[in-house]
């Protein structure tokens, strides 16, 4: 076919095979997919974050305690030790190393009982040095008194000199004198000898042993091995506690004032008390005046050195006459929920809501009869958000 007879504007491009090779387009609906994902992950997070973190409600605690209806209506209350007002290190005298030692802690001993002996042999030897020169101006006694009583009937007849008779006389009276220096050195010795025996000075009880048999003592411990201190007693009759009262407060205190005591050691145990003494001078340092209280009733059980609280009551106390302790805590600890008292009892920074029931008012605390128990840490002034499983903060 001649060229000048091919029309070109018939000629095309076919594209089946481009569109057959095109990859497919991809759908739109895993936009959706992968942002619900971030979206859940995120807030999970979140939540777990503000529940871990920042959920923690700041609350204030209080503890349940044991208490009886005077305490809770004592004007005022202080803390002490009790102390014997009669105690005493025993000490020795004399210088020497200790052969006896008759006495250990905890036994009680009665005025005069020998505690305790040192080495006494030069002692003693100067003791019986002494009572014999007194025998030897003994005998020189009776036999000068002798020859004075036959000079006296001599001079009266005139057989002798006046000097004569003075001499024998005068004899006579060095006896006398020499006897009475014999007695006083007897009792020196007597008193050095005593003075190894270190005897308890009023009836009390061993505290503390502070040397044994072999240990040298001296009145002042001039050697470095050497003891002051024998023994410390103290009169178990005697004991007090010794309570520090604010200056503020100590016009609120008076001699004679009702007490009630309780000890650390013994906290279901209550002491009733009068304020022996107020001491007249403050402390500087902690603003504070010395009180004394006497213990009414005598116990064993009550050691020194015991810390205690005292608790003062009005004059019209007479004496705390109630019964047992009971457990109180502070009103603003409970509060309403479902028509009952509740309280929010705290464990490891959670709450557990439990109920409680109540009793009568003691002071500014309320009667526990049910559901809590000394010591519980309970929630002061729980709000409403608050829930058991709630974990909770103590404020700062």
């Amino acid at each position: 076919m001649p060229t000048e007879q091919i029309d070109l504007s018939k000629l095309q491009i076919r594209r089946e095979h481009d569109e057959l090779t095109a990859p497919p387009s991809r759908p739109k609906y895993w936009l959706v997919v992968y942002g619900a994902a971030t979206l859940f992950l995120i807030l999970s997070v979140f939540f777990f974050l503000r529940n871990t973190f920042g959920g923690e409600e700041i609350v204030e605690v209080t503890t349940v305690t044991m208490m009886s209806p005077t305490q809770a209506n004592a004007l005022l209350t202080a803390s002490g030790y009790v102390v014997a007002q009669r105690k005493a290190s025993i000490a020795s005298k004399a210088t020497g190393r200790i052969m006896y030692l008759g006495f250990r802690e905890g036994d009680k001993v009665k005025q005069g009982d020998v505690i305790a002996r040192i080495e006494s042999a030069d002692v003693e030897a100067a003791l019986a040095q002494a009572r014999a020169d007194l025998d030897v101006a003994k005998a020189e006694k009776s036999d000068a008194e002798q020859s004075l009583g036959r000079s006296k009937k001599l001079l009266e007849r005139q057989l002798i000199s006046q000097a004569e008779f003075d001499g024998v006389k005068a004899r006579f009276d060095r006896v006398v004198a020499s006897i009475s220096s014999r007695q006083a050195a007897v009792k020196a010795a007597e008193v050095q000898l005593e003075n190894t025996r270190i005897r308890a000075p009023f009836d009390g009880t061993i505290l503390s042993k502070n040397a044994d048999v072999g240990e040298v003592v001296a009145p002042f411990a001039a050697g470095a091995s050497s003891r002051v201190a024998v023994v410390t007693i103290a009169d178990m009759s005697s004991l007090e506690v010794e309570a520090d009262v604010s200056e503020s407060n100590i016009e609120r205190i008076t001699v004679g004032q009702p007490c009630e005591i309780s000890l650390d050691a013994y906290p279901d145990k209550r002491y009733r008390g009068n304020v022996d003494k107020i001491i007249p001078t403050a402390d500087r340092a902690k603003a504070t005046v010395l009180t004394k209280i006497r213990f009414v009733e005598q116990d064993k059980r009550v050691l020194p050195e015991m810390s205690a609280k005292v608790h003062f009551l009005s004059m019209q106390s007479s004496e705390p006459t109630d019964g047992e302790p009971r457990l109180a805590v502070d009103p603003l600890a409970l509060t309403t929920r479902n028509g009952g008292k509740v309280a929010f009892i705290m464990h490891d920074n959670i709450v557990v809501e439990t109920p409680v029931s109540i009793g009568n008012a003691m002071g500014r605390l309320i009667e526990i009869t049910s559901g809590l128990s000394a010591g519980d840490k309970v929630v002061l002034k729980p709000s409403e958000s608050l829930r058991s499983g709630s974990r909770v903060k103590l404020k700062q």
